[in-house]
């Protein structure tokens, strides 16, 4: 990432290369509301492919779900949400917009824990109103803060209009279905403890002043693993899992060191017994990127006792019965997509004067992996021959067939979303079968022979 890299730089580029869109835009936009574009949608297939390869693909005791976004409303009343998924709001008296307290302190260097009631945090905002402004219109005058529940109410199944009446949610996370689906995995296939299950879905918070572009969204996507363990076993295997998810953006993504750091919860939650974040330098700061917690035996123990139905675990060779304890890794495909783009961002200065804008995606998470040009648009047994080549190749990996221009803005556009590699197919070809392969990030071309390509880019991949 280049650290003169802004978040206006990065907004920019999503939309001008297909990234990501606001939602809605014809209509005037819908906040904290977005589209992937063309490549933003293959971009975050990769994240999820690759994520969901380390972490199931290559582990022999972690297994796979998919659970509703529909859950019963005793899953959420049980899991506390229903009473205690809330933010504080307070409203700026002057322009009546609603902000949430705990950015506004956040913004103005003041931590608010999260376990905070409201009349301590209205305590707070009130002893350091001097430090703290409207985000819209600069005011410092505001009502007392209110705890607002992000759960997000639907009326599936409401026919009498009465959303009190059994009111039914979107999933405000997606562990709860890996909790309540716990027994039934483990009744039907063969893992014994330690085990994980893994998930990637949408979660939904009707999160108030949702901001920095993707990073918090109403909307949104999660990759979590929730590890089941012994309780003896918990704190051993918590730190396994923490040099995990580390090694994964270290040696898997390819990202600089010195754009990561580990912050620990100084305020945990009554249930956990250890909790860090792993934190990236997004163009606004470190901010949490994946979370690892040691969330003890508290989420089976409380839906055991919620549904009535026995949640223990029975050791088959010793016949101890125990409530697991719970290891969980969590991060946003939002959140890792932004890291990625940020960290992939860079701005070069060339030896003719002039400047690029490229994506240094590794090879496995660029959007399109290779792009074929014939030199001219205009001449039939050139297009021919990359039509040949392009339609080999798509069949393994995603390709881009362009001739809209010379080749110079061609190899812009595709700097711009991180192709690694450009094949041109030019007068040479015919004669000698081989193509001028150009690097993304070196910018050096080599001739290769066309039968070649394929074990070259193979290569690449692995």
């Amino acid at each position: 990432m280049d650290s003169k890299i802004t978040m206006e730089d990065i907004v920019s580029l999503s939309k001008r290369r297909g990234f990501v869109f606001s939602s809605s835009e014809i209509y005037g936009g819908f906040a904290a509301i977005y589209d992937f574009g063309p490549y933003g949608t293959e971009l975050a297939k990769n994240i999820r492919e690759l994520w969901w390869k380390t972490m199931v693909q290559e582990n022999d005791n972690i297994v796979g779900l998919d659970s509703s976004i529909f859950m019963s409303s005793k899953v959420w009343e049980a899991s506390g949400h229903v009473d205690g998924f809330s933010d504080p709001l307070a409203e700026c008296k002057k322009c009546h917009s609603r902000v949430r307290v705990d950015h506004l302190l956040e913004d103005a260097g003041i931590n608010a824990d999260e376990k905070m009631s409201d009349e301590e945090i209205n305590k707070l905002l009130k002893d350091n109103i001097d430090k703290i402004t409207c985000p819209k219109c600069l005011s410092n005058d505001f009502s007392e803060a209110k705890s607002f529940n992000l759960l997000v109410k639907s009326n599936l199944g409401n026919f009498t209009g009465n959303w009190n009446d059994e009111p039914t949610y979107l999933r405000g996370e997606t562990c709860q279905g890996i909790y309540v689906n716990f027994k039934n995995v483990l009744d039907s296939s063969r893992v014994k403890i330690p085990f994980g299950i893994a998930q990637i879905g949408k979660a939904f918070r009707n999160e108030i002043t949702a901001r920095q572009f993707i990073f918090r969204k109403r909307e949104f996507e999660q990759m979590e693993m929730q590890y089941f363990v012994h309780p003896d076993d918990a704190k051993k295997i918590y730190d396994v899992w923490k040099e995990k998810r580390w090694d994964f953006y270290i040696n898997i993504l390819g990202f600089n060191k010195k754009n990561l750091r580990w912050s620990e919860h100084e305020n945990l939650v009554f249930y956990a017994k250890e909790a860090w974040d792993i934190e990236y330098k997004f163009p606004f700061g470190f901010k949490e990127l994946e979370g690892i917690h040691n969330r003890s035996d508290h989420d089976l123990t409380t839906h055991s006792k919620h549904s009535g139905v026995k949640l223990a675990y029975r050791n088959p060779k010793t016949n101890e019965e125990f409530m697991p304890w719970i290891v969980e890794t969590s991060v946003g495909v939002d959140r890792m997509f932004l890291a990625v783009l940020t960290e992939a961002y860079h701005k070069e200065e060339l030896e003719d004067g002039k400047s690029r804008v490229v994506l240094k995606f590794p090879f496995k998470l660029a959007p399109v992996k290779v792009a074929i040009f014939p030199l001219m648009k205009n001449k039939e047994n050139l297009q021919n021959k990359a039509r040949e080549l392009y339609d080999k190749l798509k069949l393994k990996y995603v390709c881009e067939y362009d001739d809209n221009g010379n080749v110079g803005k061609r190899y812009r556009r595709q700097d711009e979303i991180g192709t690694p590699y450009c094949i041109t197919i030019d007068f040479d070809t015919l004669e000698d079968n081989s193509v001028t392969v150009r690097d993304r990030d070196t910018m050096k071309q080599q001739r290769i022979e066309i039968e070649r390509i394929d074990e070259f880019l193979n290569k690449k991949l692995n």
